[in-house]
């Protein structure tokens, strides 16, 4: 992805992500939703599905710098520090751990606050995004299975993942007034 097309994608996705939750009422930002893909007894709500994303986000962020930095694993998913393989069930179980455990810290939020802490991490990735070359946006992150794999492409995966959410939170109910 180019760098234009990126930023362009996560600015306008962002203004469209706060312009739409804003305009949700209280019922809606809090009903429960979609079950958890770890403890199926945890009910998520939107604002869940909204503060999930600057978890993602930033885990992105965290990953390309790793890669930068020389790290030979820089994912860390799809095999351990050591070298092993993991099984998708393996990866799945650490990433919905890691996310129910940020989903517990956050489900209290307020809507400004999930603004806040979003706001936070695309600050982070745009920060990051001015800071790499062209080149650079187009190289491979090892073990990245999101977007085209290349560093421009997570990136600009961060757009994506917010319209992933909504759709889930609306097909799960969000908008019916019925409830």
């Amino acid at each position: 992805m180019k760098r234009v097309a990126i930023e362009t994608s996560l600015n306008e996705c962002r203004t469209w992500l706060v312009e739409t939750y804003e305009g949700l009422t209280k019922e809606q930002l809090r009903r429960p939703l979609t079950k958890s893909e770890h403890d199926p007894n945890n009910i998520w709500c939107a604002l869940d599905h909204f503060a999930h994303l600057a978890l993602v986000e930033a885990d992105f962020v965290r990953m390309i710098r790793r890669q930068l930095a020389g790290h030979s694993n820089p994912v860390g998913l799809l095999v351990d520090d050591d070298g092993e393989v993991r099984t998708r069930e393996q990866i799945m179980k650490i990433v919905n751990e890691r996310t129910e455990a940020f989903q517990r810290l956050h489900h209290d939020d307020s809507l400004s606050d999930v603004v806040a802490l979003t706001a936070a991490a695309r600050s982070e990735t745009l920060r990051l995004l001015s800071e790499l070359s062209d080149t650079q946006l187009e190289e491979r992150l090892d073990g990245a299975p999101w977007g085209d794999g290349s560093i421009g492409g997570v990136l600009g995966a961060n757009a994506r993942h917010a319209h992933i959410h909504w759709d889930w939170s609306t097909d799960a109910g969000l908008l019916d007034s019925t409830q």
